[in-house]
């Protein structure tokens, strides 16, 4: 590096890749500094340049007494031990800049001689103090996974018939008769903790109710309508809880129930074919519940709207993974144990880092991002516009839209509500969610409205009544 390049980096200013000291005396101080940026992306310290970006260099005595700091600091003061890079720049005025840059750690988290962790927070860094963090510096290292945190669940909790079907099916294994053989066993399978109780990948994959373990980890999808988020209006939305694969399952049909089916080409009484594959959604699915972070205390969202679909997985890529490498077919493993599982048949994978490939050979329309300041990673699948001519609905010989295409292209589901009340008064709200293909409680949410709107109203008793449109 030049004085020219080291102005325009200067010129820049600080920021958390980036570092400002015009002197220093303290190799503990310098030590925290460097366990901050290992702990984080790396970064560069310009000794010799003040905080307000002035750069008056160093002595030729100050470069070598520094040059001494750093290599103790790096050394000894720093838990394990850094190799940083130094680079003596000369000024115009004849004194020296030195360019000292840390890597990124590849054997985090890095402790200062007081054993605190530091963090880059911006320009300045930070404590870790939650064991939220902490985890998650283990868990980059992979001295630790999220997956096998232990959870106040018992053996007790244990889907006994859905773990029996896949010790038979997987492993052509009996259900063990005694709860000390089954307590072992899952021990070994590294379902359960040595003191016999579940950890998070048991749970999530075999537990009969894991909502009641950990009601964070669930699925939330919400179909809106139009292109933007809504506070309060949503054609259909359903949260789903369970085993994973039940999740999974549920999940999928959500989807798919939201989706439009076209002809594509076959004759006018045919079901239709998904206008977007359904191995897309799979793919997506599955990547998502499998390498999503549970360290992050949140659900993952699905928002579908007209013209795109978006899967909301908690936590970034892990480690050096970027939206290009996994397009790639790369791949990071955060949770090894329920991937090993999944690899058995519990979820439809097919093979580590080919999922992204797979979706994106049936469907190149999906952008990716991997947001690491929400921690978040958003696979978004982009619909095309569909023309009604070619729409599969309900009844196919007449030339009106069915209810349900109704509901899709009207901003309101209540209009088609109203309508399906108009043709049959006795009708129910089980059918009307059956025909227009949305969740029964968005059905009785939406009759709601109406009554309080005044423009429907209820004669009769719930069961053996009817309803009527107040015109």
């Amino acid at each position: 590096m030049d004085a020219s390049a080291l102005l325009a980096q200067v010129a820049r200013g600080e920021d958390s890749t980036r570092q400002f000291k015009a002197d220093i005396h303290n190799a503990e101080s310098l030590a925290s500094e460097m366990a901050a940026f290992a702990n984080s992306e790396g970064g560069t310290l310009f000794l010799g340049v003040a905080d307000d970006g002035s750069v008056p260099g160093l002595s030729r005595a100050d470069v070598s007494r520094i040059n001494q700091l750093i290599s103790n600091a790096a050394s000894q003061l720093v838990r394990s031990p850094l190799t940083v890079h130094t680079e003596n720049v000369v000024l115009e005025n004849g004194n020296v800049v030195i360019v000292l840059t840390v890597p990124k750690g590849m054997d985090k988290p890095y402790f200062d001689k007081n054993g605190v962790i530091w963090l880059k927070t911006g320009s300045d860094k930070r404590r870790v103090n939650s064991k939220e963090e902490l985890r998650r510096l283990f868990q980059i290292s992979n001295q630790f996974h999220a997956d096998e945190l232990p959870t106040k669940a018992g053996i007790d909790k244990l889907d006994k018939l859905r773990f029996r079907d896949f010790l038979r099916d997987v492993y052509q294994q009996d259900y063990p008769e005694s709860l000390e053989d089954l307590t072992r066993l899952l021990q070994n399978m590294n379902l359960a903790t040595d003191a016999g109780k579940l950890n998070l990948a048991g749970v999530l994959m075999f537990a009969e109710r894991p909502e009641w373990i950990v009601p964070q980890f669930v699925v939330k999808a919400i179909r809106y309508p139009g292109n933007a988020i809504h506070a309060t209006d949503y054609i259909d939305t359903e949260d789903f809880a369970g085993p994973l694969r039940k999740i999974f399952d549920d999940a999928h049909a959500f989807i798919m129930r939201n989706l439009h089916k076209i002809q594509a080409g076959r004759g006018v009484n045919s079901p239709g074919q998904p206008e977007i594959p359904p191995g897309v959604f799979e793919e997506l699915l599955v990547n998502a519940l499998v390498h999503r972070d549970y360290l992050v205390s949140a659900a993952i969202r699905i928002f579908i709207f007209d013209d795109r679909i978006e899967i909301i997985s908690p936590g970034h890529l892990p480690n050096n993974l970027t939206v290009e490498k996994i397009k790639a077919g790369n791949s990071n493993i955060r949770n090894p144990i329920l991937v090993s599982y999944v690899a058995k048949g519990l979820l439809p994978y097919h093979g580590l880092g080919s999922g992204i490939k797979r979706a994106l050979a049936e469907w190149p329309d999906i952008d990716f991002i991997d947001d690491n300041e929400g921690c978040l990673f958003k696979a978004i699948v982009r619909r095309k516009a569909v023309s009604t001519d070619t729409l599969v609905t309900d009844s196919p010989k007449k030339e009106s839209v069915s209810p349900k295409m109704a509901s899709m292209l009207s901003p309101d589901i209540n209009a088609a509500i109203m309508d399906m009340i108009r043709q049959d008064s006795t009708v129910t709200s089980e059918i009307i969610a059956k025909s227009l293909n949305v969740s029964k409680r968005t059905i009785l949410r939406r009759l709601e409205e109406l009554k309080g709107q005044g423009v429907v109203r209820r004669i009769g008793p719930n069961k053996g009544g009817s309803w009527e449109v107040v015109e």
